[in-house]
């Protein structure tokens, strides 16, 4: 039944009169006897009728009138804007893809201060999945965290960071002979040099090419891509123990990097950095306890990119 029908009976009801409804209602008397038509045929009785001067409810509308009036109190409640939101008092878990480079540096950050304001909230992490993965969607990813790409149309998105590329070898590397062994970014590597170093290839899918390699035949020079690993981390820990150079963001995670006892360098080459963003579907937007995760979601990869 339209609802528009019961709000012009729960006022019948309470006024017994067409006149008074149809104020109470802020609409005219015969739109209100017209709808009074059509409630008596659905309800199969009269309603109100007339004694005197005035109308009377019938018996079954006595019976109605209580009913009426709980049924729009109860849709009003579900129409109505939910309480404010009061994150100590969320208990749920969300689910995050991210790269796992992204993971180790916003985890730690990230869970200090979502248990700082909501104690009962947990975190699930998960690798990042097959290109065109339908997690969003499904329900079974909260946010996807990282390069975004190859998304459902209405999926909503937000760029955070922009992150230029650059390499890492360990601090011994021949590419470093003659410079400050101080670590942090080392003098310039220059291309040359860069091209003939051994590489590791960093790709989920086993690709061994990238922009890097489109970067270098516009220069006439190619790399040698000895191994390709699926994660950065392990690209790291790699380099670490060999002579072959990985790449990595700047600035992130520069006290693994110097515990691990690698050295980053400008990459000698014209390079766009990655935009990194998240990902969500639109079914969580504005749902008061996904948005609030998301910003601090957010806030998180910001620090740790500062």
């Amino acid at each position: 039944m339209d609802l528009n029908l019961l709000r012009v009976l729960d006022a019948l009801l309470q006024e017994s009169s067409v006149s008074r409804a149809a104020e109470r209602l802020g609409t005219s008397p015969a739109a209100v006897s017209r709808t009074l038509a059509r409630l008596r045929r659905a309800v199969g009785d009269p309603l109100l009728v007339r004694a005197g001067q005035r109308m009377v409810p019938t018996p079954r509308a006595e019976e109605l009138r209580e009913e009426v009036g709980a049924l729009l109190r109860g849709c009003d409640s579900v129409l109505r804007p939910g309480p404010g939101f009061d994150a100590a008092q969320l208990q749920r878990g969300f689910t995050v893809q991210a790269a796992d480079l992204l993971l180790v540096g916003l985890a730690g950050t990230l869970t200090e201060r979502i248990h700082a304001e909501a104690p009962r909230v947990d975190v699930v992490f998960l690798p990042e999945a097959v290109e065109g993965g339908p997690g969003l969607r499904q329900g079974s990813v909260d946010v996807e965290l990282g390069v975004l790409g190859h998304l459902d149309p209405e999926i909503r998105t937000r760029r955070l960071s922009r992150m230029p590329l650059v390499g890492v070898a360990r601090s011994g590397h021949p590419l470093f002979d003659g410079q400050d062994p101080g670590g942090g970014d080392g003098g310039p590597v220059d291309v040359r040099r860069f091209a003939a170093a051994d590489h590791i290839g960093i790709s989920r899918l086993g690709k061994r090419l990238g922009p890097i390699d489109t970067a270098l035949a516009e220069l006439g020079l190619r790399r040698r891509i000895a191994v390709v690993v699926p994660s950065h981390t392990s690209a790291m820990m790699l380099a670490r123990d060999t002579d072959l150079v990985a790449l990595t963001v700047a600035g992130w995670l520069p006290d693994t990097v110097s515990a691990m006892r690698l050295r980053t360098f400008p990459i000698p080459l014209d390079l766009a950095p990655l935009d990194i963003g998240m990902a969500w579907h639109p079914r969580n937007s504005a749902d008061p306890g996904h948005r609030w995760f998301r910003e601090r979601l957010a806030e998180a990869v910001l620090a740790g990119n500062s």
